[in-house]
């Protein structure tokens, strides 16, 4: 097939995807008003003392982060795998592991993408000190595709359960342990003078190779649950 006829199935499911959200704008919008709510009242659980939260902002926004991944993550093949739209991707002509690239790119564009740009009112809220902001947005820049991509996986698996909602969730938080680590630990190395460039590219090179990998592991997910 040719290159620019992957591009323009590429592109087109992406456009489809978004449309479609963008219909259902309370799909996008509680993910992240679960994150700020996080944010909010942690303060208040803990008490305002800036040395707390400071120590624990980053731990606080990263699993926050990720439990809003997991919110709505069920649907992310649902209505595709009830209306047969699923079905109909496995018979396209392109690869299906590149038209599963595209739904987890429209994931992150429209959960880990703002997630990276409220990182500083977050990071505001929670009183971080200035010293973490940096490693903070980039370890959410480079961290949050892994989130996409992991719960693409877990998605597509469970896509055929009539209530998969608990399963994925087992499923995938222990995978997302390693990644809280490092991100956290990033924050932490940037807050007491040290360098925390090393844990991000890591983290950006797991990034690399679940992006790489992911879509095809997403593609076989949807070729057993449609058949």
């Amino acid at each position: 097939m040719k290159p620019a006829s992957n591009w323009q199935a590429l592109r087109t499911v992406m456009q489809r995807d978004l449309m479609v959200v963008m219909r259902r704008r309370s799909d996008v919008l509680n993910p992240l008003l679960f994150v700020l709510m996080v944010v909010s009242l942690f303060p208040l659980a803990v008490g305002p003392g800036p040395d707390i939260l400071g120590r624990m902002a980053a731990g606080v926004i990263w699993v926050a982060a990720l439990l809003s991944a997991l919110l709505g993550s069920e649907r992310l093949f649902r209505e595709d795998f009830l209306d047969g739209t699923l079905e109909q991707l496995t018979l396209q002509p392109q690869p299906l592991a590149l038209l599963s690239f595209a739904k987890i790119m429209v994931h992150w564009l429209l959960s880990g993408l703002p997630l990276v740009i409220l990182a500083p009112l977050c990071a505001l809220l929670l009183k971080l000190p200035l010293e973490g902001w940096l490693a903070l947005i980039a370890t959410l820049a480079v961290g949050t595709p892994i989130l996409s991509a992991v719960t693409a996986i877990g998605a597509a698996l469970t896509v055929s359960l009539g209530r998969g909602g608990a399963l994925l969730s087992l499923l995938l938080l222990p995978l997302f342990i390693p990644l809280l680590i490092f991100a956290t630990g990033a924050v932490e190395a940037a807050l007491v003078g040290t360098d925390a460039w090393p844990q991000v590219l890591l983290l950006a090179g797991l990034s690399l190779l679940t992006l790489l990998l992911a879509p095809f592991a997403v593609a076989a997910s949807i070729r057993v649950s449609v058949h």
